[in-house]
């Protein structure tokens, strides 16, 4: 028998969720923002997904405290409160928005490279996805050595990462001119970007996807040293985020206009630092994404093989995904994982909008296991359970997952039909796997409610192949 392993302390959970978090997104901030919304609709969506994600971050938190047996975060929650294809799909869209965020990772960081080394072009040439091939199961040999040590490399580079974007903020707060920033809050002379209402819209996905992460600690709580940590390192790594994403878009907005902004070629950071103070800033951007890709690559190897085995441990999941090796990684759901990153790596050589397509559909796979989560601290505190002789605390939280519920359904609307259909593309074929952990343990497949949702996803699913087919919808 192999020991014991080592739990996670504070630092290396805080380190997983900003870890998770800090991935391309906030280097191709300025452009992302600006291809959408003008000053004052940034500022407008920047409160709302402040107070929104604040919410789901107080979620996470209430939740691991208040049910400390439920193991595997997004997923746990959904089957707790709804049932078991409820949770069965929270546990694969998860686990699907995480290895396609991968692959964006993976295009994102050899195009950088390609900055330096023109082969690997716009990261998804033939020379790039070769290279990036071999780093994918660089880093997923180097998982396979353990959790511990992998945590330890994702600290190291996490700290690595925030330093030039220390450096850029410091630069872009001297750099930053009022009459810039002013020039055309309301976007008014670009009527291409619509209304504010609009704007605020269309720049929700992004906001979502710089933020996915938030509940990293949640899904390693199982081997986390204290309970309360995970609570904590989710607060702290919010808060922390947060900081930076607002003051790297709004300063960009100070430094260069938001029409010049939306012509930038990403990663955006790298095009403004280089406009303050010349070739070296675009150097030490580009240096900082790499090593910050890295490092969230790692993240999400991570955090896409444990929630795999979480789910397989209670049986939502079949079990050949519940296999562990000397190191206890969950060996079978890392093969699965990475074997599906590769898969999709090949494809980017045949489809030249593969990137941004992944983003977006990577967020909105995203959002259903957000919502479930929201819905069921707001049913905890609805029933009372858990809050007995905790009035003011269950009245508090009863507010709390109350807009953190509002807030996951507004991000469902922001992300519109088209990525609702994708995503019930991708949602339908699970059951597949669903039925397959069901038949193991000799019990039917869908209660009466569940074939209803089942039902559903399968129209909208049908909707989206059609629509595919059609030209109606596009990838």
């Amino acid at each position: 028998m192999s020991e014991t392993p080592e739990k996670l302390r504070l630092g290396a959970l805080v380190a997983l969720v900003v870890g998770s978090m800090i991935g391309g997104g906030i280097f191709s901030l300025p452009q992302n923002m600006a291809a959408s919304a003008d000053v004052g609709a940034v500022l407008i969506g920047w409160v709302i997904t402040a107070i929104g994600m604040l919410t789901l971050a107080f979620v996470f938190q209430t939740l691991a405290n208040r049910k400390p047996d439920l193991d595997g975060g997004v997923y746990a929650y959904a089957k707790a409160g709804f049932g078991d294809y409820m949770g069965f799909s929270s546990a694969w869209g998860y686990w699907i928005s995480a290895w396609l965020g991968n692959v964006g990772y993976f295009v994102l960081l050899f195009s950088t490279l390609g900055y330096f080394f023109p082969m690997f072009g716009e990261g998804n040439t033939p020379a790039a996805v070769i290279g990036a091939s071999v780093l994918l199961w660089a880093v997923h040999f180097l998982v396979l050595r353990g959790i511990k040590e992998a945590a330890f490399i994702n600290l190291v580079t996490t700290v690595a990462k925030v330093v030039p974007l220390l450096l850029f903020v410091l630069i872009a707060l001297f750099a930053f001119k009022l009459d810039i920033f002013t020039a055309d809050i309301w976007g008014v002379k670009n009527p291409d970007l619509g209304s504010v209402m609009n704007q605020v819209r269309n720049m929700m996905l992004v906001t979502v996807w710089v933020f996915i992460g938030i509940e990293g600690a949640s899904i390693f709580s199982s081997r986390a040293e204290k309970r309360s940590d995970v609570g904590k390192a989710t607060v702290i790594g919010f808060i922390t985020v947060l900081l930076f994403l607002m003051l790297v878009n709004v300063l960009s907005l100070g430094i260069m206009t938001q029409p010049e902004l939306a012509k930038l070629q990403n990663p955006s950071m790298a095009a403004v630092l280089e406009h303050v103070v010349g070739h070296w800033g675009a150097v030490l951007i580009s240096v900082g994404l790499i090593i910050s890709l890295l490092g969230a690559l790692l993240s999400w190897v991570l955090l896409c093989a444990e929630i795999m085995f979480a789910a397989a441990k209670d049986h939502t999941m079949p079990e050949f995904l519940r296999k562990e090796n000397a190191n206890h990684v969950p060996v079978n759901a890392l093969w699965l994982t990475n074997a599906m990153v590769q898969i999709f790596l090949v494809i980017t050589l045949f489809s030249a909008s593969t990137y941004l397509s992944l983003i977006y559909l990577a967020t909105s796979m995203i959002l259903v296991p957000y919502l479930w989560s929201a819905a069921y601290a707001l049913l905890l505190a609805v029933r009372g359970e858990t809050y007995e002789n905790a009035l003011k605390e269950r009245k508090k939280d009863l507010f709390i997952g109350a807009i953190a519920l509002i807030y996951a359904i507004w991000l469902l609307y922001a992300g519109g039909t088209k990525y609702l259909l994708l995503s019930a593309l991708l949602y339908a074929p699970g059951a597949i796997l669903f039925a397959k952990a069901k038949r193991e343990l000799g019990k039917p497949i869908f209660t009466n409610v569940e074939k209803l949702i089942f039902a559903a996803v399968v129209i909208g699913a049908l909707v989206a192949a059609y629509g595919l087919y059609d030209g109606f919808l596009t990838l």
